[in-house]
């Protein structure tokens, strides 16, 4: 009978490639403590140094962000200077 096959979250792969990236033991070790197999741990640790960038964002995602943080601030304040002046002329009469 076949074994059923692990997902594995992603926190845990990231745990684990981390691991493997410190050095403190060795694929083998690692892999006999989570019960996997070491190209499995050499393949997350490849993509975790792949993507690390990814996870402080790129410039371009940085400055969209931002770009999208001016229009919904100027939306507020024209939404606001809206009301101030409508409320003006209210409680002016």
């Amino acid at each position: 009978m076949r074994q059923k096959r692990r997902n594995h979250l992603p926190a845990f792969k990231a745990k684990v490639a981390i691991e493997a990236i410190k050095g403190d033991k060795t694929l083998a070790e690692i892999a006999e403590k989570h019960r996997l197999h070491p190209n499995q741990i050499s393949d997350w640790k490849k993509q975790l140094l792949a993507h690390a960038d990814s996870v402080f964002g790129s410039a371009h995602e940085e400055k969209k962000y931002s770009d999208e943080r001016v229009k919904d601030m100027q939306a507020k304040i024209g939404q606001q200077a809206l009301e101030i002046d409508f409320l003006s002329k209210v409680l002016g009469q």
